[in-house]
Formats: structure tokens, sequence, C-alpha cells
């Protein structure tokens, strides 16, 4: 099977870039937003005015605000919904949702209360079988996919044909997609970058270099690596573009949502204001606690998260960043 026609889920920065993605690779999108007067507004202008508002679609890209209309004879259906929405949102979309055609997630975050990664919470509001559910990670900055700057991406999905299908229909000149069947290891490193993110920035914020902004980075690594192979990942999953280059795009870029974040707090700002200043959902904001559950419940040390848990949900001070990784016990660098 050849994807012919696609569904976005989700107008946001990444959902939108996305829908350009697919379009570019021979797709016929229909981008679904909430708001009738954004779908209007993007069918008028073939522009998202919210989001990219400098950025033009390809003609291939309509909206609407109608879940029927959305999902009327298409092949794939991409999900762009932040991770603590996802569910909430199938709720409506599951009866539309076609039997054949695979679910992609694009959230990066783990639920709250369920500690559920994205594919399970498609699998468990859906009914959908596990093979037809897949993910799409890796170095992927919103702003610069819709600028069309060369990047790569993993498509994971537990069947190979699955990803298969989906990396064809978002291979283009400028976005290469490699295949994984590795689901664990590509949400477990997804999610616990954007807190490593946070911390990442916080340093930043606080006046740090990068000496001591790749110190993090590198220690954030390790415990992401710990956590997701201890839930049943594949290591190898974490030296790639899932793993460490998620990683370095958003703990670097200053158009990572979560690295601005991790920067306000560091200067002193509070979430709630900081957060309110960016407009968009940090996804490493509203998982870091759920990130640090499963750690938790794994018995895996995860002393950068467990550090900005408490700067985030806690309100305490962004120096225990620092803390995280100077007052350790001094061990060989594998452990």
């Amino acid at each position: 099977m050849i994807a012919e026609r696609a569904t976005v889920v989700g107008a946001g920065s990444w959902g939108t870039a996305f829908s350009l993605v697919l379009a570019d690779a021979g797709l016929d999108v229909r981008l679904w937003a909430r708001r009738p007067e954004l779908a209007d507004s993007i069918n008028r202008t073939g522009r998202n005015p919210d989001y990219l508002p400098d950025v033009d679609l390809p003609p291939q890209v309509t909206a609407t605000s109608s879940v029927v209309e959305a999902l009327e004879d298409t092949d794939l259906v991409v999900l762009a919904m932040p991770a603590q929405k996802l569910r909430d949102g199938l709720v409506d979309w599951a009866p539309h949702l076609p039997d054949h055609a695979p679910l992609v997630s694009l959230a990066k975050g783990i639920e709250l209360r369920t500690g559920c990664r994205m594919s399970e919470v498609i699998r468990q509001a859906t009914g959908a079988a596990p093979e037809r559910v897949a993910v799409v990670s890796g170095p992927n900055l919103a702003r610069e996919i819709a600028a069309r700057q060369p990047a790569a991406g993993v498509v994971a999905a537990s069947d190979a044909e699955t990803a298969d299908l989906v990396a064809t229909a978002c291979q283009s000149p400028w976005f290469r997609p490699y295949t994984s069947t590795d689901v664990v290891g590509a949400e477990i490193a997804g999610a616990t970058k954007n807190v490593i993110a946070l911390a990442v920035g916080a340093a930043e914020g606080l006046g740090l270099g990068d000496n001591s902004k790749a110190s993090v980075i590198t220690r954030g690594l390790a415990e992401t690596a710990r956590l997701g192979v201890a839930l049943g990942a594949e290591e190898a999953t974490f030296s790639g573009l899932a793993g460490v280059g998620d990683l370095i795009a958003t703990c670097m870029s200053p158009l990572s949502r979560n690295h601005r974040v991790g920067v306000g707090l560091g200067r002193g700002g509070t979430v709630t204001d900081v957060v309110a200043a960016i407009g968009q959902t940090a996804e490493g904001v509203t998982s870091c606690e759920s990130v640090l559950a499963l750690a938790r419940g794994a018995g895996v040390d995860v002393p950068i998260v467990e550090s900005v848990v408490a700067m985030v949900a806690d309100g305490q001070r962004p120096e225990l960043i620092v803390d995280a990784l100077m007052s350790r016990q001094r061990k060989p660098e594998t452990a």
C-alpha cells in the first residue's frame, strides 16, 4: 500500500510543518484545526497565521475543522496534538477513524497519571492493533522543517511494513526518514529529551557556558538511555537520531520551546510566567513528573530529571541543576 492522502490532526507549529513535509512527498493533506476560523484563514491565505505566519503552504494542504471531512478517504492519520490532550482528543476521533490507516504520533511526552507513552494512549483510546501505530521522532524543530532545511528523522513502529509505509509517505528531497522497530526507545528518548532541555536551558539562564551545558546533555543522555533500556528499549536507539540527535537539537536551539522555558527559569522567572510568554506547549514542563515516576517505578537513577521536577513542580532554585551534576558520587562514566 502507498499512501496518497493524509490527515494531520492539530494545526500547531509541528502539525503544520509536518503537513508541508507530507505534501512535498506527494500526498494530498487535510490539516485539522480545532477552530473553524483558523481553518478558514489557512484555506484563504495558504498560511497558518497563528503558528507559522510567514510560511507558504503547498496547494495540496487544505484545512478543515470537521472531523468527518478531515478523515474522508484518508490513508494515513497523523496525530499532532499535545501529549496531555491526546487521549481526550481521540475520544471524538475514534468512531470516525478508518480501519486500515496507520496512526502516527508526533507528540513527545508521557501521560500524566497513567505514565503511558503516546503509542499506548493511541492504542487504548482507539482500540487499534499495535502494528497500526507509529511514532515520528528525531531532531525536527518545526521552524526549520517548515523552511525546508535538510533534516532526518526516525519512523518507529513495531511492524516494519507500517514503518516503511509512513517513511515513504514523508520522504522528500529535504526530509530523510529512517525506520526502526524500537517504539519504546523512540518515545522514551523523545519525552525525556524535553526534560533535559529544560535543565540545559536553566544552565544557560544561570550564565553557565558550553562546557556546563555539554556536561548536562551528556549525563542527561545517560539517564535517558538507562531509563529506556530498563523499560525494554534498544540501547543503540539512544545513539541515533531519535536519541542523541533530538537531544542536541532540543537542548541547544533557541527555537526549542523547552530550551527557552529553561532559560527563563534560570533567569529567575516563574513557570507560569515563562510558559505564558512563549505561548505554546513545552512538553518537558507537562511531562517531567511522569518521566520521573516512570524512572522511580523502574528503579532507575535520574538526578537531572529529579532536579527539573523540583524546579518546575516545586518552584525550587534552578541551581539544583548544577547540584545534580556536580555533587554525584565519583564513579565510572558508563555507570
